[in-house]
């Protein structure tokens, strides 16, 4: 049984909204697919799980204009971008970890790197893990992605041997522990010096709490919190002063 979970849990679900973003040049670097816009500083923006690259697509035009150079992409088994290393549409957060590392390496320099949701958390663990920014923004970040593991085995209704089991395997596929995947855990723990980050969240989340924002920017050295409400967990990407913080952050 755990071994069918593992599968169901590293299968991200497909975006109901596929809407792509206009213009741009398009790359392939492995498996992953994504469009280049504009000049400048390098800027990635990184989806979340069952997302896609398009759901960022409010950022470009105005990080663009502020003379920035935009890199978006598709995590691998997520939008356009092929199989990961599980193959078929299964990844893992590690995996999109390293998906950022390697767009990086491929693109150039990031000045800033916009994360949201899943996405924030692996940008967020990709930087601890040394990938260089300049600047970091993390848009309803989730603080410790293995905290939903609870949930996922009540539901499929796991005895304790079965979700041990589990996450045993987890690990065994992550190839680190578990606790390293806890953001402000991570933190308090490293001695690298972290970029400066601006952490949005939204009262009316109903998909990642926003506490976990607070969790995050009380632990992040000089890290600056901004908690909206009304927004929710996508609608905060397309909202005007949202966006007007992200890019002053990363254009500064």
């Amino acid at each position: 049984m755990a071994r069918g979970a593992l599968r169901l849990w590293c299968t991200p679900a497909r975006a109901k909204d596929r809407q792509g973003i206009p213009g741009g040049t398009a790359f392939r670097t492995g498996p992953i697919v994504g469009q280049i816009w504009g000049d400048g500083p390098t800027v990635y923006l990184v989806h979340g799980w069952g997302g896609h690259r398009g759901q960022l697509r409010s950022l470009v035009e105005p990080l663009v204009d502020a003379g920035l150079r935009v890199v978006a992409y598709d995590a691998p088994a997520h939008g356009d971008s092929g199989p990961g290393a599980l193959g078929g549409r299964r990844t893992t957060l590690v995996e999109m970890m390293s998906a950022l590392d390697t767009v990086i390496d491929a693109h150039g320099p990031a000045r800033a790197v916009v994360g949201h949701s899943m996405g924030a958390a692996a940008s967020a663990l990709a930087v601890l893990d040394g990938t260089p920014t300049e600047r970091l923004v993390l848009v309803t970040p989730l603080a410790d992605p293995t905290t939903y593991i609870e949930g996922f085995a009540h539901a499929l209704g796991f005895s304790e041997r079965t979700r041990h089991r589990f996450e045993v395997r987890m690990q065994v596929l992550a190839e680190r522990r578990l606790a390293d995947l806890d953001v402000p855990l991570r933190v308090a723990n490293t001695r690298l010096t972290l970029p400066a980050t601006l952490v949005l969240s939204d009262r009316d989340d109903k998909e990642a709490d926003h506490a976990d924002g607070a969790r995050i920017a009380r632990a992040w050295p000089g890290a600056e919190l901004v908690v909206s409400e009304g927004l929710g967990h996508r609608r905060i990407l397309r909202d005007e002063e949202t966006i007007k913080r992200i890019v002053a952050h990363a254009a500064s």
